[in-house]
């Protein structure tokens, strides 16, 4: 069996890092990180944040209720799903739907849903309001909230500070924010 097999099977038991793939057989990240590139080009493997999966893992993943961008657990009221013309892709909130956005294929892209932060029903990610960086953290920092319309949105940031913006202007607030050190923080769950 040659190193990319290796690879694969250990994948499946828990090697899911190029660090630990690395030690097991001792060679440098360097070789390894060959290794995953072929296997990637290959399709048979994906990379989620410096972890390794099985390509055949991917829609499980999805499926486990997890968010495709950091990995938290998804709460139904915050969640963030594109339907893409091939799969459905959903983030754990606001934030990490920013984040995910500039990964994704724009071609591919049918359609976002989330949640209103006040009523909860279900509004167009595309022309909702947000209010970014406020006091208030429901799942990842910097805070990003959706709302059905600017006034709720004004309202929400006049007690709880922030800046209110539409789609576009807050995806790039966030990536601003992330760039200037803010980091994901993930609230205490269990």
């Amino acid at each position: 069996m040659n190193r990319k097999e290796q690879i694969l099977n250990l994948i499946a038991n828990g090697y899911t890092t190029v660090k630990s793939l690395a030690e097991y057989f001792n060679v440098s990240l360097m070789t390894i990180y060959r290794d995953v590139r072929e296997l990637e080009e290959e399709g048979k493997i994906i990379r989620k944040h410096g972890e390794l999966l099985l390509k055949s893992e991917e829609k499980h993943f999805q499926e486990t209720g997890v968010c495709a961008y950091c990995g938290k657990i998804l709460d139904k009221r915050l969640e963030f799903v594109y339907k893409l013309k091939s799969k459905t892709v959903c983030a754990c909130c606001a934030h990490c739907g920013f984040l995910l956005f500039n990964e994704l294929q724009e071609n591919e892209l049918q359609s976002c849903m989330t949640r209103d932060f006040i009523s909860g029903n279900p509004i167009n990610c595309f022309s909702a309001w947000y209010v970014v960086d406020s006091s208030a953290i429901p799942c990842c920092s910097p805070s990003v909230i959706a709302f059905g319309n600017k006034q709720d949105a004004e309202k929400f940031a006049k007690g709880f500070g922030g800046n209110v913006f539409d789609f576009e202007t807050a995806v790039q607030a966030v990536k601003e924010l992330m760039k200037r050190g803010q980091r994901v923080i993930w609230e205490g769950r269990s």
